[in-house]
């Protein structure tokens, strides 16, 4: 069920770009095409819609239960090992976040909202991919609020459950299938079979065949940035600021079964690399700079929440992001990878800074 929602989720947005680059095309061709850019809102525009009303619903929910605290016993039996007042209560808090990011999805359909970002950003605000582009960042932001109402602990003992009935919450086949539709989705974005063909699609993106040099520096930064990290974990643990205890028992349930083999650290590191590189790095950095990018990198690890490991990720966002402009995207995918990996096979020899 899940592999069959990711895969329609990605084909949703997928068209929605397809319909954007038609428009775009014609756009460039001085032929109307209004009419198209629309078409490529609307679905975008109801996504939000509907998010505005279950975030509104969520919070009238959250707060009528703080006043009847019976009301959250009752319910208790339909949520199994789920806390109902923690996330009821994570939910009157984020609560307003998410029908405030739905607004804001929608306004970043607005010609008006996109010309006064078009002078922090390099977008063409005329441009319906990249309004399309801007407006799929709040759905970033929605799924990280979502996954913060519903509590890091919750969810871990969601997936403890759902593994103790013999189903892994995270497989090595869904896991690749999220990425390679990731890379996907980001040559469509560009405009794969509508406004480039192939080859000008992978140099729009960033991604060559890297010379030995490139390799050998991938494969060196990645190293370097392992080191990096755990002297940064060390020093922020002298100062009294640690990981989530939450975000570590939940990392470890999703990820944990994929560090006991072979195949699976590899594909924590080469799956990582093909789909969020070719996205982030290759389509989304040029568009909307080195900052913005790495911030929603660092987002889109939704089950990090707010923690030391998201501003980890952010670090490493920027890290790849600086090797982006300097080399290319091939060389940013071999440091992800080799980042990934290496902390994948410490964890599968039990090693510790």
């Amino acid at each position: 069920m899940d592999i069959l929602l990711t895969t329609a989720l990605f084909v949703l947005l997928g068209l929605i770009m397809m319909i954007a680059n038609v428009a775009e095309s014609r756009r460039q061709r001085d032929e109307p095409h209004q009419t198209l850019a629309f078409l490529a809102y609307i679905p975008l525009i109801l996504i939000y819609g509907a998010v505005f009303a279950g975030g509104l619903i969520l919070q009238i929910l959250a707060a009528r239960l703080a006043q009847d605290p019976e009301l959250t016993s009752q319910i208790a039996p339909a949520l199994p090992g789920i806390d109902p007042a923690q996330m009821l209560g994570g939910f009157g808090l984020y609560g307003p976040g998410i029908w405030i990011a739905a607004l804001v999805g929608i306004a970043l359909l607005a010609l008006p909202v996109r010309r006064l970002l078009a002078t922090v950003l390099p977008i063409d605000p005329a441009n319906p991919v990249h309004a399309v582009a801007l407006s799929y960042t709040m759905l970033v932001v929605i799924n990280l609020l979502f996954t913060l109402g519903a509590g890091l602990g919750n969810l871990a003992s969601a997936v403890e459950q759902q593994t103790a009935s013999g189903e892994q919450a995270v497989t090595l086949s869904s896991l690749w299938l999220q990425q390679i539709l990731t890379a996907l989705l980001a040559i469509v974005g560009v405009g794969w079979l509508i406004r480039r063909d192939w080859a000008n699609a992978l140099q729009r993106l960033g991604i060559v065949r890297p010379t030995l040099r490139q390799v050998l520096i991938g494969i060196g930064i990645g190293l370097l940035m392992v080191p990096v990290v755990l002297v940064f974990e060390q020093a922020s643990q002298l100062v009294d600021i640690s990981f989530d205890p939450a975000v570590e028992r939940l990392t470890e349930q999703l990820l944990g079964p994929l560090f006991n083999s072979a195949f699976g650290i590899l594909t924590i590191g080469l799956a990582a690399a093909l789909g969020e590189e070719t996205l982030l790095r290759g389509a989304v950095q040029p568009r909307f700079g080195l900052v913005l990018t790495s911030l929603v990198f660092a987002l889109l690890h939704s089950t990090y929440g707010l923690s030391l490991s998201t501003v980890i990720v952010f670090m490493l966002g920027i890290v790849l992001g600086l090797v982006r402009i300097r080399s290319n995207t091939t060389t940013a995918m071999i440091v992800h990878a080799i980042y990934n990996m290496t902390l994948g096979l410490m964890a599968y020899l039990n090693l510790s800074f």
